[in-house]
């Protein structure tokens, strides 16, 4: 019988509090992309929410709270996005992603924490193996847990062939 990876969420408690899911915006134009991230995501836990625009992520920054924020930084108005996480002292992370340059994610990367937001950044089109140890380190970050700096320990029991499907 297949497993629904849609409706699959693991539960995460912190020590001494009660937690659902951790929550991911993804702010991406690109469909393809966003379900490549989607996927990566649910697979690791992470209940999804999804902008196409920098508009529609402002509205749900200001509405619904967020652990993390996938933000494609080629998107008109990417900084406002950042502008707008800093006036409501969101308190999690971003992940930059961007098929420009080094240097413009650097730079992203800097701008954000500029404004006191935890940030990482990931070339386009985005190695989802990259990307589950950044949503894994974050994970560990919020359980006050050791982050895991390369993916060998994380497919435990299956060969990397099938932890990266």
């Amino acid at each position: 019988m297949p497993i629904d990876l849609q409706s699959l969420t693991i539960e995460l408690s912190a020590p001494g509090e009660g937690r659902g899911p951790l929550r991911l915006l993804i702010v991406d134009d690109d469909v393809v992309q966003q379900e490549l991230l989607k996927r990566t995501a649910a697979r690791s836990g992470y209940q999804v929410i999804l902008a196409s625009s920098c508009r529609e992520a402002i509205r749900s920054i200001r509405s619904e709270s967020f652990d993390c924020v996938i933000l494609d930084y080629e998107l008109e108005d990417s900084d406002d996005v950042c502008k707008v996480m800093a006036e409501t002292n969101y308190a999690g992370s971003i992940i930059i992603i961007s098929g420009t340059e080094a240097a413009r994610r650097s730079a992203a990367r800097a701008f954000a924490r500029s404004l006191g937001i935890a940030a990482q950044g990931l070339p386009k089109p985005v190695d989802l193996a990259s990307l589950r140890v950044s949503l894994a380190n974050l994970r560990k970050d919020l359980q006050g847990l050791p982050a895991i700096h390369a993916w060998g320990g994380a497919a435990v029991g299956r060969t990397k062939e099938e932890h990266r499907n």
